[in-house]
């Protein structure tokens, strides 16, 4: 199972199989891999997830400026 999260809203979704991942929340069509292991996800509440992906999009958009 591989975690993938959207670079535009930081919709989370977990995948088994797909290499190309679009995100239903806002329809962009290349979510991005992430480090988190599944366990972790499936363990995090909705606050952590939220979180998590507030700071995923906080640190990644620095880098693209």
């Amino acid at each position: 199972m591989k975690v993938y999260i959207c670079p535009y809203c930081g919709w989370i979704r977990v995948v088994s199989r797909r290499k190309n991942v679009e995100c239903f929340k806002c329809g962009e069509p290349n979510m991005v891999m992430t480090k988190l292991p599944y366990e972790k996800v499936g363990h995090m509440t909705e606050k952590e997830r939220k979180d998590y992906a507030r700071s995923w999009l906080y640190l990644h958009r620095a880098k693209q400026k």
